[in-house]
């Protein structure tokens, strides 16, 4: 597919791309070059601000591909094919579509000032996709699959590959244990914290765990590694590894012999990564030694990566990640609410907007976390369910890769979390069936 332009610089550069490779093309050709557009004779692209054939599929540009700055955007929408959009130019799409999904995926609207949340992350009431009602799909895959079947229509030859659809679970543990494995310091503060404010039956619980008579609410491992075998799924855990606890960390210790047993076990099973600690978020350094730890427990180079608590802020977070030797993160998402926040259900690279360059680290959106069900979306564990029915729905509709979160304190046996290690293991037999 043959794309025209009369300039092609970065941010057109890295969208067609993407495009290229969502639309199932092995990539776009850029040219400049006006004569070699016109007597081409294959498939093609106009993206310019007049039409120069009838052979051509002619996209009118919007000028951000073409800017440098980084100023608030008029965004208005409007409703093409059913579906929200915006960008509106001439054409024969009613939008630049190249522009749109660059703003969107390049988290342009996190660059301008914006109202941060009670954590201090960019807060999902600010974006397009929340006010204009379109966060729980992924618009810019609705958008390439729709102009895929225009190009298709315009040259009948073009029959590009269709995606496949994957699903990637993953979990993150950030609190190993409930009770087990935290030292008698831990142990006893949190015993006498459960006298003092009435809680009988934590304390009875912790002794009789304590004690060994019963098994940790938190430690749901084995019966995780049982769930998945039969459906061969390929998990990806990350392990937080703060050196110190607070008010955020409180896993055990990687100094301790549990912590570095569990996670060396997992490593020889499946693919795990960092959960970098809310301490380094805001130390680099600290970030440097907890990837140094994983690795030496591990044996292996760590370069996978996922925000605790989603503490996400563009682009201190990514260049940290990327300096750090991380390739792929998986926190595009929200800590607050479920949902596409690049409103996409497809990795992708990391385009640093105040550099005006793409990276090499890839991004791996989530679109469903089982703590925003319970903690900020007040769900019960049957409309939990329902929910992860929508978002897998709604990705594997686009071929996309589906990616949820789960952390081992819902799976286990806490009554706090009752009923939903029973919701999640419906959901995997509903999915692999």
């Amino acid at each position: 597919m043959l794309v025209y332009a009369n300039s092609i610089p970065h941010r057109f550069q890295y969208i067609t791309e993407f495009a290229g490779q969502e639309l199932g093309t092995e990539a776009f050709q850029l040219t400049m070059d006006k004569d070699r557009f016109q007597s081409f004779r294959g498939p093609k692209i106009n993206y310019s601000q007049e039409r120069m054939s009838t052979d051509e599929f002619w996209l009118k540009p919007h000028p951000l591909l073409f800017e440098k700055e980084i100023r608030p955007q008029p965004v208005t929408c409007f409703v093409v094919n059913g579906f929200r959009a915006f960008f509106k130019t001439e054409g024969d799409l009613p939008f630049d579509i190249f522009a749109a999904c660059f703003y969107l995926l390049s988290r342009y609207e996190e660059y301008l000032p914006h109202q941060k949340d009670m954590y201090g992350r960019y807060a999902h009431e600010n974006s397009l996709a929340f006010k204009e009602g379109f966060l729980d799909i992924p618009l810019v895959n609705i958008w390439l699959q729709h102009f895929k079947e225009q190009l298709k229509q315009r040259f009948p030859l073009f029959i590009p590959p269709s995606p496949v659809f994957t699903f990637i679970p993953t979990y993150d543990i950030d609190e190993a244990y409930s009770f087990r494995h935290k030292g008698w310091r831990r142990s006893a503060g949190g015993a006498i914290r459960d006298l003092l404010n009435g809680k009988y039956a934590n304390f009875s619980l912790r002794r009789k765990v304590l004690d060994g008579a019963v098994p940790d609410p938190f430690d749901s491992y084995e019966w995780m590694d049982d769930l998945h075998r039969p459906f061969r799924f390929n998990p990806r855990y990350f392990f937080l590894v703060a050196r110190k606890t607070g008010k955020y960390d409180r896993n055990i210790l990687p100094g301790s012999p549990a912590l570095q047993n569990l996670i060396g076990v997992h490593a020889r099973k499946y693919r795990v990564g960092i959960h970098p600690s809310w301490q380094s978020g805001d130390d680099y350094e600290l970030l440097l030694q907890e990837i140094k730890t994983i690795e030496s427990i591990t044996k292996i180079k760590i370069t996978s990566s996922r925000q605790h608590f989603i503490r996400l802020s563009l682009p201190v977070t990514y260049r940290q990640l990327a300096d750090a030797g991380i390739t792929e993160d998986f926190s595009m998402g929200y800590g607050s609410i479920n949902g596409f926040r690049a409103s996409v259900a497809s990795p992708f690279n990391w385009y640093d907007l105040e550099k005006e360059q793409a990276s090499y680290l890839r991004l791996f959106p989530f679109c469903y976390m089982e703590a925003n069900s319970f903690y900020e979306q007040k769900y019960a564990p049957g409309q939990a369910l329902e929910e992860m029915r929508h978002y897998h729905g709604q990705v594997k509709a686009v071929q996309g890769t589906f990616i949820t979160i789960w952390h081992n304190t819902f799976l286990g046996t806490s009554n706090i979390f009752a009923g939903w290690r029973q919701v999640y293991s419906q959901f995997l037999r509903e999915v692999s069936a």
